[in-house]
């Protein structure tokens, strides 16, 4: 029994799934509508033209569909168990789709693709999959139909959340597990219509389209503050006004009958086969929390450091393997600060370079027996981008210099070169010294050892 003054939250999350095609038709599926001119990645399908008819769902949508659905662990429904899925029509007039009305698999009789599921303590009430409407700007009265018809999927909650703050950790752990199966356009967001209703106080606001989670607490925020003071006793839907923040009176709350449900004529059932599924799970990465938990528990990585492996999968599952060869703890910084900062000064993702885990182990072997000085392993590393190579033949000319009698000729040559430095680092200015190490570094190709380097380099100095 719920309690009387309990504050009850639920979301129907929208996200646009990563596919090459949009679901009805081979228009490119892009979300960056900056990039093109308004209405020209469209066709008849996609704009509603008459007479056009749309093309069977997208296979890889309904992939995507299937894998979140297990990822939430939900029960998705198969064809062995009688259960078939129909599209159907969800009419509204609105100008931002062309047809009068929505492909959806959802609706007050449909068959969900995956229901009765939870998620971190969450539940699950469905999983379904649509097509986006077209961009309708009210204010300028235009539509840009470039969008339209690109796969959408929806995942619906339970009123289970109590406070903003759940909602926004749920949200981002949410995205960080469905990063794990790719099904998500990673530069699209998520948008969600927040439910917010008060038990005993106030009846259930619908908020509708709230872009990124910051926004979708900040709206939650508002809610909660407004149903305390108004009490609403009417089921409304509004919209969110960021610039003021709080929330409009849009309509008054519609249901199911208002959408008209009918099933599509032009599309037929769609059957899951048992199989199918079966084979989707098998492919199925871990969960990014219980490979924290392992990451930390069987390796003795710090929570921190563990969360920096974890927000990616492709960083930590390179990381599993290169510690199948090397130690763990030795390889950690070469990930999370050194190949991180390669990423990052490259703006790239792992998937869009050719990386031999093989040869990151490699270097790294190079690096642990002395061969080579972290100085000239990371300029390695660089090198690694856009693909990876053995550094087995560039090992010996830029083999590690230790040699005292060596460094030695090295560094003289730089303090003759660099006497307003030496003169500056006697006068106290340590950053000098760091400077005449560098300099040694260049005149060495990175070789010289770091350690024996200052030493000697003080030594002389003094």
């Amino acid at each position: 029994m719920v309690e009387k003054n309990k504050v009850m939250i639920g979301l129907e999350i929208h996200g646009y799934l990563e596919t090459k095609e949009k679901l009805f038709c081979d228009c490119e599926n892009m979300h960056d509508m900056k990039l093109i001119k308004p209405n020209t990645n469209i066709c008849p399908v996609c704009t509603g033209q008459p007479g056009s008819k749309p093309m069977l769902p997208n296979s890889n949508a309904v992939n995507k569909i299937l894998q979140i659905g297990l990822m939430l662990g939900c029960n998705v429904n198969v064809v062995e168990e009688g259960k078939v899925m129909v599209f159907q029509r969800k009419h509204y007039s609105w100008p931002d789709m062309p047809h009068g009305f929505q492909k959806t698999i959802s609706g007050a009789y449909s068959t969900h693709v995956a229901e009765k599921g939870k998620f971190l303590g969450i539940r699950i009430t469905e999983v379904h999959l649509e097509e986006d409407p077209a961009a309708w700007n009210p204010d300028k009265g235009t539509v840009d139909y470039n969008r339209a018809g690109a796969p959408l999927v929806e995942i619906v909650t339970e009123p289970d959340f109590e406070s903003a703050e759940q909602v926004e950790e749920w949200l981002k752990k949410l995205v960080l597990t469905l990063s794990y199966i790719k099904a998500l356009n990673k530069d699209a967001g998520i948008k969600a219509d927040v439910n917010v209703s008060i038990k005993g106080v106030s009846e259930r606001t619908e908020v509708k389209n709230v872009n990124s989670i910051k926004e979708i607490g900040k709206v939650i925020r508002a809610e909660i503050k407004r149903h305390l003071k108004e009490k609403p006793l009417k089921m409304e839907t509004r919209r969110w006004n960021s610039e003021e923040g709080y929330t409009e009176l849009m309509r008054s709350k519609e249901g199911a009958a208002d959408y008209r449900f009918i099933p599509d004529p032009d599309l037929p059932g769609l059957k899951i086969e048992k199989s199918r599924v079966d084979k989707l799970k098998k492919e199925l990465p871990e969960s990014p929390m219980n490979k924290l938990d392992k990451i930390i528990k069987k390796h003795g990585i710090g929570k921190i450091d563990a969360e920096v492996l974890t927000q990616n999968i492709d960083i930590a599952e390179l990381y599993e393997k290169i510690i199948e060869k090397i130690d763990a703890k030795f390889a950690l910084p070469w990930i999370t600060v050194e190949w991180f900062g390669v990423l990052n000064y490259n703006k790239r993702q792992m998937d869009e370079l050719e990386l031999d885990v093989l040869h990151f182990i490699e270097l790294l072997d190079f690096v642990k027996a002395g061969e080579i000085t972290v100085l000239k392993a990371k300029e390695f590393l660089r090198k690694f981008v856009p693909k990876s190579f053995s550094i087995k033949d560039e090992v010996k000319k830029s083999a590690r210099i230790d040699d005292e009698s060596e460094l030695l000729k090295v560094i003289r040559k730089i303090i003759s070169k660099n006497k307003k430095s030496v003169e500056d680092y006697k006068n106290g200015e340590k950053n000098a010294l760091n400077f005449l190490i560098g300099q040694v570094m260049n005149e060495t190709e990175r070789r010289a050892d770091y350690v024996k380097t200052r030493s000697i380099l003080e030594k002389e100095l003094e």
